[in-house]
């Protein structure tokens, strides 16, 4: 699987972070959410409109034995601008921890916007769905901030 924007959010993550950064509304957050894929192909998570969605045909959240959604709101996430100079629009976040993951292997992370407060997951609009094939060991996972979405 390569890291893909599920087509509900093409032209508009950018958008979609933003306004979580800006307190639009005051509710709105970005999740991150680790998953295992299964048998679900990429063609299957593009077409997905809601997180609900993917759940529906086959991924498996993670939410035990270490790993959880990880919530952003404003205060965690960095001002995103167009970079004139090299012709591209990025957006970063920063980086996430779980703490002593012990089992449950994880394929990828869905990076989610919602609206509202405690979102369903039909709330959860799918922004980027990103490779991160990770076989717990007890230790902590890690994954790196940085740039997770690139318009060029």
């Amino acid at each position: 699987m390569a890291n893909l924007i599920p087509n509900i959010a093409k032209g508009r993550w950018a958008e979609l972070y933003d306004r979580v950064d800006a307190g639009d509304p005051a509710a709105s957050r970005l999740y991150v959410i680790p998953i295992s894929a299964g048998a679900v192909t990429d063609a299957t998570l593009l077409d997905a409109d809601d997180f609900g969605a993917m759940v529906t045909a086959g991924v498996t959240e993670r939410t035990a034995n270490g790993w959880n959604r990880k919530t952003l709101a404003a205060a965690d996430l960095a001002t995103g601008a167009p970079d004139d100079t090299n012709d591209r629009n990025d957006r970063s976040l920063p980086t996430q921890t779980w703490t002593a993951v012990t089992v449950d292997a994880v394929t990828d992370l869905v990076v989610c916007y919602a609206s509202v407060a405690t979102p369903t997951n039909a709330q959860l609009v799918p922004i980027e769905v990103m490779d991160f094939a990770i076989t717990p060991s007890g230790s902590d996972v890690q994954m790196t901030g940085g740039v997770f979405g690139r318009a060029a």
